[in-house]
């Protein structure tokens, strides 16, 4: 079977339009739409994704103030640098860079970031929202992966869909998503019992577990759909993911490529985010 390459850089490219028209709007009347990139971590691959984030802002007119407090952070630094930019009447959305620093969690921290500019939806109000159905920010990298199969017309509602990986800030909010999509949902993680016998009888597989090459062909059955949600660097620099694609590949449907699929998408739901935020601010 020929795989279908699942790319997500034409909705991105569609999404990212509408942001670059809705960024001019704002920035006609008053300043541009601003965002806070908080870093603490020297992990290569978050340093990529990092400088895709600021040159993604800058072509659509985006203010990005990158803020690398380093590898050594306190959580105290953390989170006074997110209290005092929630508090910022100049900075409309917040991000906080994962990995963190070596003992500090996300739980630890997240809850110092508003909701109303917590564009990447990784506080706890945020996740409380996104698991009541209410209206929030929602982790972009799991409305990414829903996004692109919409995009490419993979119905949702009735499928059985596994999602490797139990994270807060991509495994738990797209199980939640999905959910709302009508899918029934199998969240698989490290203790999870024979992995391969759990997602090989689903009908799309999410890799989301931020290893490489952890799902293979013996993870999937014949026809089914593959995101692959990694960005890992693999021994040679390049970026990679969590799926042997080579493995994968003509025994599944589709399969979303890394570099060029969830990435582009992700990347251009949190512009749009953060001009989302801006937007109410400016209501408010």
């Amino acid at each position: 079977m020929d795989t279908v390459s699942l790319s997500g850089k034409e909705l991105a490219a569609a999404i990212n339009a509408d942001t670059k028209a809705r960024t001019a709007a704002l920035a006609a009347d008053g300043p541009a739409p601003q965002l806070a990139l908080i870093v603490a971590n020297d992990d290569p691959a978050s340093s990529w994704y990092v400088n895709s984030l600021r040159k993604a802002a800058e072509r659509l007119g985006i203010g990005c103030d990158t803020v690398d407090l380093g590898a050594d952070a306190s959580v105290d630094a953390l989170r006074a640098e997110l209290a005092a930019r929630s508090a910022d009447p100049a900075t409309d959305a917040i991000m906080l860079q994962t990995p963190l620093p070596a003992g500090v969690t996300l739980d630890d921290v997240s809850s110092s970031i508003t909701s109303t500019k917590d564009v990447d939806g990784v506080s706890p109000l945020s996740l409380g929202l996104l698991a009541s159905n209410l209206d929030g920010f929602v982790p972009a990298t799991s409305e990414a992966v829903v996004e692109l199969l919409k995009h490419h017309e993979i119905p949702l509602a009735g499928r059985h869909i596994a999602v490797v990986g139990r994270s807060n800030i991509v495994g738990k909010p797209l199980a939640q998503l999905l959910l709302a999509e009508n899918a029934t949902v199998t969240v698989c993680h490290s203790r999870t019992t024979d992995l391969p016998s759990v997602t090989a009888a689903t009908d799309i597989v999410v890799a989301a577990a931020g290893r490489i090459g952890l799902v293979t062909g013996k993870h999937i059955r014949e026809g089914a759909i593959v995101i692959d949600v990694g960005t890992n660097e693999a021994p040679d620099g390049k970026i990679v993911g969590d799926v042997d694609a080579d493995s994968v590949r003509d025994k599944a449907a589709a399969l979303s490529p890394v570099p060029g699929g969830v990435g582009p998408v992700t990347t251009a739901l949190l512009m749009r985010h953060v001009v989302t935020a801006a937007e109410n601010a400016r209501r408010a």
